[in-house]
């Protein structure tokens, strides 16, 4: 017999409702909750697939162990006594940088990995953390901490009442948003144009998203903070600026007007190859518009100049008048954030507090960047990354050049991957930690509930129990945390009980808090849950900015009250609260923060550089996420292909045919790739999908090794990275091709 079970969408940003159909302890249908308060029944085919995906017979379903060189299966007490064997010591012995910790993508997609990594840091002590951020949002985030002073103070597009949206390297038709959590974006763009708002979209492709625009400026890959540059200088140069109420909370707008001076767009237009009046155009049109946001993604972030691009997004919706308020970009307040306390001035952010080891690279948010990880494990030398602690992360696809970080993981003295596949990355684990299927995890979403377009909460239990030999997320990763910092053999929930006692602590030595001068471990006393991460939940909700506050707001966020709305709790349209986000030393927003006027002549001296004759941009595919998904016969096929995209004038100057191979050849090395000629993608420009590559010996990924692709970041050498954020140039980089036989 059948029944019904509802479960949040963990493949995407969007964060859709799903409903499953499920028979026995086996998902087999699933279609959107037409009763969720945020999607609203809106369902991609990734979310139409969660069946298929839960079900892959290439997941593990046990832990793995490396005995005489071979991976075998083990059960879960021999693998964490082997890592508890192995990693303790080398931290004792060595120092903890010895060890280095990887996050992954996914890891914001799980309760799990959102909770641990914290502790198994702070368990580990190492400075060597590297995640999938310094490959894609790191720049928003640098620029959010100079700007606002906290990285994670980033304003998204209150999509539901602008009246303009100027959307920069950004598909989320393809992508379903990102840093911008939005079910059904699409439909949200198209309500946009319905209500007679105005959609310009800035990208060399011609993507679903741009097809759907008002304007459609097909820029050098690259170029966006050149252009970015020049809009703020047409608002300056006419006088169109209009700050409004945010200019008592800002300064340096003189300052950024000297600035962008030189950004005229007779400057920057053949530098992009966007025509002058163009630019002209799209700066009046957002000057003029009632309510208007810019909102800049991957193919912005990821470029020389990927911080000063996020940075001038904010910018112009400052001098635009519209960051702050209604239409406009504003910030989200999610569930589980912390209470907002009394505007003042905060710590304020800072870069470089240290720097990597070998090319001496400065942290950023306590990160070093993904593309120094093969060189801290190959070179020799007090503090070499011995010890490799992996979770949800394949660098050797997703961090540019692949081959030498193989190489270099298979020199480490151990090392520790949480992962459900045997993928090209964890094939060099000594243990692979497996988590089970989705469908047997709870799930909320931490990360994203801090971006989405409207404030609202949503939890879902597990649809199917756990399976007779799985061992829940949460427990692997808290018998981790015990295993790495010398608590080896202890009840996984003291990770879950020292962290609630450690924040009922702060909270109640907090004048702001609700339960300030109370007693801590009365108010843990009151925690409901069935687990240490629902308790955990249970605490966030409580003292988060609609919680009850341990009975100080009868009508206030629990864990209960969340698990009696199954279908989530409307918490109401982004507001204006920009006076509690700003945590600079100044109190206000700091426009022009010094690291970024450091970087400005370097982005000037641009204007002078003759561009590249061909560039190389990625691209991504409703179907699929990352390298996640490619291992699902479903989502297999079709459109969702590893070709090279290039437009038929370009074709004909290299002699290339549709469908024959090409050699593509950068700074990393060269890959082939079959070629598909389109006029989607603009002349200079050539396309190749990112997430590809599953070709490595040693993997169990059937479907996928049967389509394996070629990974584009192997054309990379890691040398490209924006220097303000330390992050990977993946797209706008130069390549040749090679016609083969």
């Amino acid at each position: 017999m059948s029944r019904t079970a509802l479960r949040i969408c963990p493949l995407c940003e969007a964060t859709c409702g799903l409903s499953l159909t499920v028979e026995g302890d086996r998902v087999t249908g699933a279609r959107g909750d037409a009763d969720d308060v945020f999607s609203q029944g809106f369902i991609c085919p990734k979310g139409a697939s969660f069946g298929e995906i839960d079900a892959d017979p290439d997941r593990l379903t046990g832990p793995l162990v490396r005995r005489d060189g071979v991976l075998r299966e083990a059960g879960w007490a021999e693998a964490f006594d082997l890592i508890a064997a192995r990693v303790r010591p080398v931290i004792e012995r060595y120092g903890p940088n010895a060890v280095g910790v990887v996050l992954g993508n996914p890891n914001v997609h799980t309760m799990a990995g959102a909770l641990y990594p914290p502790a198994l840091l702070g368990a580990v002590r190492t400075r060597n953390l590297f995640t999938a951020s310094t490959l894609d949002q790191m720049p928003k985030h640098v620029s959010s901490g100079l700007l606002f002073g906290d990285p994670f103070a980033i304003p998204v597009p209150d999509l539901d009442r602008a009246g303009h949206l100027l959307l920069l390297g950004a598909n989320p038709l393809e992508s379903n948003g990102s840093l911008c959590t939005a079910p059904d974006f699409a439909g949200r763009l198209r309500a946009l144009r319905r209500r007679g708002g105005t959609l310009t979209v800035v990208d060399p492709r011609r993507t679903r998203t741009a097809k759907l625009a008002d304007r459609h400026v097909a820029i050098r890959p690259g170029t966006d903070a050149l252009l970015l540059a020049s809009i703020a200088q047409v608002l300056c140069a006419e006088k169109l600026t209009a700050p409004g109420d945010l200019e008592a909370l800002t300064e340096g707008l003189d300052e950024v007007a000297d600035a962008v001076r030189e950004f005229t767009p007779e400057a920057v237009g053949p530098r992009c190859d966007v025509a002058p009046d163009t630019i002209r155009a799209i700066a009046r049109e957002l000057a003029a518009a009632p309510t208007a946001a810019v909102y800049g993604r991957i193919g912005s972030c990821t470029v020389e100049h990927g911080t000063l691009a996020s940075w001038l997004v904010d910018v112009l919706n400052v001098l635009t008048g519209n960051l702050d308020r209604p239409g406009g970009a504003l910030f989200p307040l999610s569930a589980t954030d912390r209470a907002p306390g009394p505007a003042a001035p905060g710590k304020g952010f800072a870069l470089g507090r240290w720097h990597s080891r070998v090319g001496h690279h400065p942290e950023v948010k306590s990160e070093l960047p993904l593309a120094a990880l093969a060189e801290e494990i190959e070179t020799p030398g007090e503090g070499r990354i011995r010890v490799l602690i992996a979770s949800a992360a394949n660098p050797v696809l997703s961090a540019p050049d692949g081959d030498r970080l193989d190489r270099a993981l298979g020199g480490l003295d151990f090392m520790v991957s949480i992962d459900p596949y045997l993928n090209e990355t964890s094939l060099h684990a000594d243990v692979v930690l497996p988590p089970p299927p989705p469908s047997q995890s709870a799930h909320f979403d931490f990360a994203f509930n801090g971006f989405a377009v409207r404030n609202q909460v949503r939890y879902t239990r597990p649809a199917v129990p756990l399976a007779e030999g799985r061992m829940d997320e949460c427990e692997i990763h808290a018998r981790l945390v015990l295993a790495v910092g010398g608590m080896h053999g202890a009840d996984p929930d003291a990770v879950d009980t020292m962290i609630v006692e450690r924040t009922l602590a702060k909270a109640v030595a907090d004048p702001h808090a609700p339960v300030h001068g109370r007693d801590a471990a009365s108010l843990a006393a009151r925690l409901t849950g069935r687990s240490g991460p629902e308790r955990r939940l249970d605490l966030m909700l409580r003292l988060g900015p609609y919680g009850d506050g341990f009975g100080a707001d009868p009508d206030g966020l629990t864990l209960d009250r969340v698990l009696a709305h199954p279908h989530g709790i409307d918490l109401g349209p982004l507001r204006p609260r920009l006076a509690q986000v700003l945590r600079t030393r100044s109190g206000r927003i700091e426009l022009l923060p010094a690291p970024i006027a450091a970087d400005l002549p370097r982005l000037r001296a641009a204007l002078d550089e003759r561009p590249d004759a061909l560039v190389l941009v990625g691209r991504r595919h409703l179907r699929s996420n990352n390298s996640w998904l490619h291992n699902i016969p479903a989502l297999s096929g079709g459109s969702n292909r590893c070709t090279l995209q290039i437009h038929p004038e370009d074709a004909a100057r290299h002699g290339l045919a549709d469908g024959a191979d090409v050699r593509i050849t950068a700074d990393g090395g060269a890959v082939v790739a079959p070629v598909e000629i389109t006029d989607s993608v603009r002349e200079g420009v050539v396309s190749l999908p990112h997430g590809w590559g599953h070709s490595r010996a040693g993997s169990r990924l059937a479907v996928a090794a049967g389509r394996p692709g070629v990974n584009v970041n192997q054309l990379l050498d890691g040398s490209r990275l924006d220097p303000l954020s330390g992050t990977s140039v993946l797209n706008g980089f130069p390549v040749a091709l090679t016609p083969l036989p």
